[in-house]
């Protein structure tokens, strides 16, 4: 076991490359298996949840050759078999792209059912009416979700909420489905568009990626193809609010600035400044910030990803906020870690109310979920004083050396075993 410990109170300056995306890698790998050709894919993030699938697809029979750390090929061809209850897969959401992908190009798959972070019901009742309208049976016994048909036939599908992992597994399963599907009131995340662009480059017919209407005509093969990922929009928008909270000047490079209006949006109303550039933003703050209210929506509003880390640089701006939570049910748990930080926040139903504080202290806490971490280690950057982060193994899911790159920018902070005392007070004797 591993933790942060953090020393506050340095703004961060310099230079950020953010990686590539993880919840669009997670589709993309997904969808190389369908194709007996190879696939290589770039800017791949080095992340826990990538390298966990990647083993998953090698445990059913794909080949996996890791270029380096960013660049993989995958050949599908030898799969031996669809049942995947790998160990491992069920510790991570995006386990059921693979149920799609399997389906749409062996008409039969099993999968265990996902896991990953307890922010709240993440149902796929949703992924289940998409893959019977395309003619599938699908039960779930043992753990499993098991889906098959004797042919899949294109259909028209409307989603009764707008579910990002429903749109890209009816996505993945109707490419190679006789006819043509229509998805309504699908997801319009930067990841759907990129997992529709991809697999267009294997040679699928998608059309409407990114609106509310996607059309897809089924073809009778995919083929290989060379694809780069985008990049990663809630890294950069944890680095863009970290920068702000550390009153820093921040560089962050490798973003599609069209992708973090949301985000870019509430940091200039509360007064931080964000200079947009071709393929990079800069986000600069001197003083402490302005009040704000926050309501997490589908893309393209405030990304539910992000709720955590404004509502930690919220907790040190002039004011009281109002950060409500319309997608996960529980996804305020990380308000008491704040709290012992020093932070003024109640919770009233899926809202946090926000009493902004001059600063906070440091403290022991416990990351509840992947990006409640990534904001209690902004909440490390700014305190008074040592925070240690215990759960590291959530963060480190989606965030490619994290630690790594705050150091880059000025942060006083590393990673350590839990029960090596002597590293942390080398650390602390080396900070001061």
């Amino acid at each position: 076991m591993e933790q942060y410990i953090i020393k506050g109170g340095k703004p961060l300056h310099g230079e950020v490359t953010i990686g590539g995306a993880k919840n669009a890698a997670l589709g993309i790998l997904s969808a190389a298996i369908m194709t007996d050709e190879t696939v290589t894919i770039e800017n791949l993030p080095n992340v826990r949840d990538i390298n966990v699938l990647l083993q998953a697809m090698e445990g059913i029979g794909a080949k996996v050759e890791r270029v380096n750390e960013h660049v993989v090929k995958i050949n599908g061809s030898q799969i031996s078999s669809i049942n995947i209850d790998y160990e491992f897969i069920r510790k991570i959401r995006a386990s059921y792209y693979l149920l799609g992908a399997l389906l749409g190009k062996y008409n039969h798959a099993q999968v265990a059912l996902p896991g990953g972070c307890n922010i709240g019901s993440r149902p796929i009742d949703q992924h289940i009416k998409g893959f019977e309208a395309l003619g599938a049976s699908v039960k779930i016994e043992y753990g499993m979700i098991c889906a098959k048909a004797e042919e899949l036939i294109g259909n028209h599908i409307y989603l009764d909420m707008v579910s990002v992992g429903a749109t890209i597994n009816i996505m993945l399963a109707a490419c190679m489905a006789e006819g043509q599907t229509i998805i309504e009131n699908a997801a319009k995340e930067p990841h759907i568009v990129d997992v529709a662009n991809f697999l267009n480059s294997m040679g699928a017919n998608i059309k409407g990626a990114g609106t509310d209407i996607i059309r897809i005509k089924g073809v009778n093969k995919l083929h290989g193809t060379e694809y780069s990922i985008i990049p990663d929009q809630i890294e950069a928008g944890t680095f863009m609010l970290a920068a702000a909270a550390t009153k820093g000047e921040v560089l962050i490079k490798n973003v599609i600035p069209k992708h973090l209006e949301a985000i870019t949006a509430k940091l200039i109303e509360i007064g931080a400044t964000v200079e947009e550039y071709d393929d990079s933003v800069l986000v600069k703050s001197e003083k402490r910030l302005g009040n704000t209210h926050v309501k997490t929506l589908p893309y393209p509003g405030f990304p539910t990803d992000m709720q955590p880390q404004i509502a930690t640089l919220l907790a040190l701006s002039n004011g009281t906020s109002i950060v409500t939570e319309s997608i996960f049910e529980n996804r305020l748990k990380y308000v008491d870690e704040l709290a012992r930080m020093g932070a003024t926040i109640k919770v009233e139903g899926n809202s946090a109310i926000i009493t902004g504080v001059e600063g906070f202290t440091g403290a022991i806490v416990s990351a509840p979920d992947l990006r409640a971490g990534a904001a209690l280690v902004t909440a490390g950057l700014v305190a008074e004083g040592f925070t240690i982060v215990d759960h590291i193994e959530y963060i480190e899911r989606g965030y490619e050396n994290f630690e790594g790159k705050m150091q880059q920018l000025g942060a006083d902070m590393e990673k350590v075993d839990v029960e090596d005392d002597k590293a942390i007070q080398k650390f602390k004797l080396k900070v001061g």
